[in-house]
């Protein structure tokens, strides 16, 4: 190959590259204020996870699955920036931060502020796979990937969670939204559908 169509091919790689990196922050940001809860701290996070996709872009291998590249490294931000912070104050319960909260004027609000309660009542390995699986959108596959376990341990804890959220925000599955509807009322209570 001649050093112009080299030229030309890596060209045509970067722009991909840019273009799907680009494409991927609502989902990696919605996935990081899930596992940081807050908005300000997500947004460090996707911009730390951005920088170090964009250093090692070198390492990305083209035509591979660059979402769970990128939520791959976002994840171990998080767990290296959670190790590195060794002890924080733990309002599990929200009793600190609801004493500077506004309490919200609609339903809506309301729903979401139990829905993220609920969901932070979750263990984190159960938040983890819900909010990738039912609100990022992956495969079982590619959030087993992501979270580096095999994809039945996916399933499982995905389960579970739907039906410790189930049972948090007192949703039935029939009576509230229909037979076969919990898992889509779980997720448009959650993320505002």
């Amino acid at each position: 190959m001649s050093a112009q169509a080299e030229s030309t091919k890596a060209d045509a790689d970067d722009r991909v590259f840019k273009r799907d990196l680009l494409a991927s922050l609502p989902n990696l940001r919605a996935f990081a204020v899930s596992l940081t809860g807050r908005h300000d701290k997500a947004d460090d996070l996707v911009q730390d996870t951005i920088m170090k996709a964009w250093a090692n872009q070198k390492s990305f291998t083209a035509g591979t699955n660059m979402r769970a590249w990128l939520f791959t490294i976002l994840r171990n931000e998080f767990y290296s920036q959670m190790r590195k912070r060794g002890r924080e104050v733990q309002d599990s319960d929200g009793l600190f931060s609801e004493r500077f909260s506004v309490h919200p004027e609609q339903y809506g609000r309301l729903d979401l502020q139990d829905f993220r309660q609920a969901l932070d009542k979750l263990p984190e390995d159960q938040r983890e796979a819900i909010v990738l699986v039912g609100a990022a959108g992956f495969a079982y596959e590619e959030a087993a990937e992501i979270c580096g376990c095999a994809v039945g341990t996916i399933k499982s804890r995905v389960s579970r969670a739907r039906t410790r959220l189930q049972e948090l925000l007192g949703v039935s599955g029939e009576s509230d939204y229909g037979p076969d509807a919990g898992d889509a009322a779980i997720t448009a209570r959650a993320f505002g559908s």
